[in-house]
């Protein structure tokens, strides 16, 4: 029986003591209990009038902002009468006068377990900051959807640091939000005081499915569990011309170009398709018409990702083969998004995206999947033995 962290605070009031003084909540829209009670309500009745903030992430405290680099507002809130205020505004990190009169800072997120995915990223500031002005951060720990066994994906190099990017990690990397947290204290020497209430009965080798838990969009585009397995993947689209399904109701599970012909597309993966299928998934040709975001009102034609064995699906590895695919078929149709991405200036999306200048190189040049295998698991090794001491589940 899973417990996430916001219920056993909850019911626990020996975990509730430790909460002290006046109180922030970073949190948004899937931030509820099994109940789909909201983690603000449930704060409001444990501890009052030392609820005193309240704080959202990119996409918003009620994850209604659809899109990178759209910002949102700080306001007062009408039912819950705190101030709400945005670290995806002006600032992505919070001031000095945000976290002003707060002694607690509390974090309840639902992450998914990508690097590029912003709220760990946001958690690190977070973390940085509260560290400055002596504040204690706790963090309400959720179950990773995607597993805390695998992971995916180069290793972040220095130069490509930014807001989907902060810490050198892979890019699924293979940690719940509080073990995260307690790996960016490690690593970058916070000097802060932190605290995770843990998940009650989560194990390791756990994906969304096992957990029993329903869900509730994280952020507006990943609307299915599903959809959170083939992220660490097609979060590489993002980064150019292709459509990643976004204003479709499979967003991230879908890709797609005007310029493709679905069925004739997949059909033409039958050889080179033999270098990534290990029978985990499944390419479904696919027809699909976006209403917003990228060729919107345009047919695209391309591929479905149905994932049929979660534990062996190595969704970066896909994607990649899937990106040199589309840029066989599509030739000079296939382009780099050249605009800026999330705040980080003079750099191509796609590199930002995979954290390394190497993995578009080797798509321009249709390169070997067994070189993309190689240069993918440089420093696993490294990670895997950094991670090992600030793993909470076994």
């Amino acid at each position: 029986m899973i417990k996430i962290g916001l219920e056993r605070l909850r019911d626990d009031a020996t975990l509730q003591n430790k909460i002290t003084g006046n109180i922030a909540l970073l949190c948004h829209s899937a931030s509820v209990d099994s109940q789909f009670k909201v983690a603000p309500i449930i704060f409001k009745e444990i501890f009052g009038d030392r609820f005193k903030k309240l704080f959202g992430p990119q996409h918003g405290f009620v994850s209604d902002v659809q899109d990178n680099m759209v910002e949102t507002n700080h306001y007062t809130h009408p039912f819950f009468g705190v101030p709400v205020y945005s670290l995806y505004s002006e600032t992505r990190k919070p001031t000095k006068e945000m976290l002003e009169g707060i002694d607690t800072f509390v974090v309840d997120l639902q992450d998914v377990g990508t690097r590029v995915y912003t709220y760990i990223t946001t958690v690190t500031y977070l973390l940085e900051e509260c560290a400055k002005e002596g504040i204690k951060v706790v963090i309400l720990d959720r179950p990773n959807p995607v597993g805390l066994e695998k992971i995916e994906g180069n290793i972040l190099e220095t130069e490509f640091k930014s807001f989907v990017g902060a810490l050198e990690i892979p890019q699924r990397h293979g940690l719940s939000m509080g073990e995260y947290a307690k790996f960016a204290k490690k690593k970058l020497g916070f000097d802060v005081e932190l605290e995770v209430i843990e998940v009650q009965g989560l194990t390791r080798s756990m994906h969304w499915k096992d957990t029993q838990l329903s869900w509730v969009n994280p952020s507006p585009n990943l609307p299915t569990p599903e959809g959170s397995l083939t992220f660490c993947g097609t979060v590489l689209y993002e980064g150019t011309n292709l459509s990643e399904g976004r204003g479709t109701t499979r967003s991230l599970e879908v890709i797609g170009h005007p310029a493709i012909e679905a069925y004739s597309f997949v059909d033409s993966l039958k050889e080179t398709l033999k270098e990534i299928d290990n029978g985990s998934f499944i390419l479904r040709p696919v027809n699909f018409m976006p209403t917003f975001n990228k060729h919107a009102g345009s047919a695209c034609g391309g591929v479905h990702i149905h994932v049929t064995n979660e534990k062996e699906f190595n969704s970066w590895q896909v994607s990649q083969y899937l990106c040199r695919e589309f840029k066989r078929a599509l030739g000079d149709k296939f382009e780099w998004d050249a605009k800026d991405y999330e705040y980080a200036f003079g750099k191509l999306a796609i590199d930002l995206i995979n954290g390394t200048e190497f993995v578009k190189d080797w798509v321009n040049r249709l390169g070997s999947m067994s070189e993309l295998r190689e240069f993918e698991t440089r420093g696993h090794a490294e990670y895997l033995k950094e991670i090992e001491s600030i793993k909470i589940y076994k």
